[in-house]
């Protein structure tokens, strides 16, 4: 593995870093405190080819590499956790398996306008009653003459409010002991498509999600994605890449962190000089400084795999972990760091911790990582 950037992945970095400072950074505190869309920033990641970094100059995109992904996606972040995870959905959870799985005209419809930032896709997995064990989900689609009819729902879809297209996840009974999957891909305006209004959560305020409703929609074959019955692996193999997207999005919320914690630490005076001068915020910050650097080592390694065809099951999960558990404590210790001032929103402190802790959760959570690393270990 490489250590060095290369001049077109140092570009992008330094890019995404100029625009998360001018633009994005001032603005977050009131995105989060009034939950409003950040369509602005949507629309100039789309112009900044953000939207579609990875993906091939004549599928929309930037024609970039996952490494380059990741960079930008810990600046972006770094800023706005809910801008992040927006960029991480279009990027990993959708432009990504059409790019993998979708036929040429299926391209052309949904990954060009999606890669190029002029519409927005989102992912649907999770149902009401089937998160973590995804092969129970009962949303269900079947075949009727030359049609295929989809009904269920799916919950906690982020950017479905505004999402354009969507993959939907589907069973139509059972090969043998096996559910059937399928993977379904679809504009959301669709007759019998329905959106709630945005859930209500405790971070990521600005990057709405919600549940979908489907009753009755009429779609055909050409809105299968990939082979039939393979939507399971449709869908691992997405979440696989999107994990190391949701590592990237913890590294710039653990990041913003322990930058804010350095400052103040510097700057805050007790028992007769700065704070930093503290064995105890010293220990405090070392710790910090140690499991970011780790994690960011980790999703770049995963990224760097990715990008040369090598499976990354293991190596995605292990960077999912450590980053999202990192982003959990260095935002808690920051806090810790800002005393009572880290407990108000005069720092931002507070805002990285609620944000830090879904990236424990969505995406996998930590438990299901570890158990995607233990299988990895322990295969013959």
């Amino acid at each position: 593995m490489e250590f060095d950037l290369t001049e077109e992945q140092k570009m992008i970095r330094d890019t995404a870093r100029d625009f998360a400072t001018r633009e994005v950074e001032p603005k977050a505190a009131l995105l989060d405190e009034k939950g409003i869309w950040p369509t602005e920033f949507v629309q100039k990641m789309g112009e900044l080819g953000f939207m579609g970094v990875a993906i091939p100059d004549e599928w929309g995109g930037s024609g970039m590499d996952t490494v380059s992904y990741v960079l930008a996606m810990e600046e972006i972040s770094r800023a706005c956790a809910s801008t992040g995870v927006i960029m991480s959905v279009n990027n990993s959870l959708f432009c990504d398996p059409v790019l993998k799985f979708g036929t040429e005209q299926q391209k052309r419809e949904y990954l060009v306008p999606c890669a190029s930032g002029a519409k927005l896709g989102s992912f649907a997995l999770t149902e009401p009653m089937s998160g973590s064990d995804a092969q129970t989900m009962v949303t269900s689609v079947e075949t009727q003459g030359d049609d295929l009819i989809l009904n269920g729902s799916k919950n906690f879809i982020t950017c479905g409010n505004h999402a354009d297209f969507v993959i939907v996840f589907a069973v139509s009974g059972r090969d043998g002991k096996r559910l059937k999957h399928h993977a379904l891909l679809f504009p959301t305006d669709l007759p019998g498509v329905t959106k709630s209004p945005p859930d209500e959560k405790l971070g990521i305020h600005a990057a709405h999600s919600c549940t979908l409703y489907f009753e009755n929609v009429k779609l055909s074959k050409e809105h299968l994605l990939g082979p039939e019955h393979k939507g399971f692996k449709v869908a691992m193999t997405t979440l696989d890449g999107g994990r190391i997207g949701i590592a990237a999005q913890a590294l710039g919320i653990a990041r913003a962190s322990l930058e804010k914690s350095i400052v103040y630490a510097k700057e805050r005076k007790a028992f007769g000089g700065p704070i930093a001068n503290l064995q105890a915020i010293q220990f405090m910050l070392a710790d910090m400084a140690t499991q970011l650097d780790a994690a960011r080592l980790l999703t770049l390694r995963a990224a760097w795999l990715k990008d040369r065809g090598i499976r990354h099951s293991s190596e995605s999960a292990m960077a999912k972990l450590l980053a999202s558990e990192a982003a959990t404590f260095i935002t808690h210790k920051g806090i810790q760091i800002h005393g009572g001032y880290g407990y108000t929103r005069e720092y931002g402190l507070e805002r990285h911790y609620r944000d830090a802790r879904i990236t424990e959760i969505y995406e996998g959570t930590s438990e299901i990582q570890r158990l995607v690393i233990a299988a990895h270990e322990l295969r013959d």
